[in-house]
């Protein structure tokens, strides 16, 4: 008898060996989505649990729901990806921060 394990994946094909790394990566997928939403469930209850305290907290809340809409098929529309940049700029800009998007253009 041996300490090492017999390692299965060399008694196997080549066709069951990429079923398997297909498998395991698809679980390595669905878990990472799952701690991404609970990640996220944590952060909008943290978000909604206390009402902003100024507007910094409000455009920040905001900036989140904005980004978070973007990533929706109605939010990848160009227009209202324009719109959202726009916004977000208009936070940067009335909050006294650096604008996050392409320096080149003038505030």
């Amino acid at each position: 008898m041996t300490d090492e394990p017999t390692d299965l994946d060399k008694h196997r094909g080549m066709a069951a060996q990429q079923e398997t790394e297909r498998r395991r990566s698809r679980k390595g997928v669905e878990r990472d989505q799952l701690t991404l939403k609970e990640r996220q469930d944590e952060l909008e209850h943290f978000l909604a649990a206390v009402p902003a305290k100024s507007w910094a907290e409000a455009a920040e809340k905001t900036r989140y729901l904005l980004e978070f809409f973007g990533r929706t098929p109605e939010g990848m529309d160009p227009r209202r990806g324009k719109l959202i940049a726009a916004v977000l700029e208009d936070f940067d800009h009335l909050l006294g921060a650096e604008p996050s998007g392409n320096d080149n253009e003038p505030t």
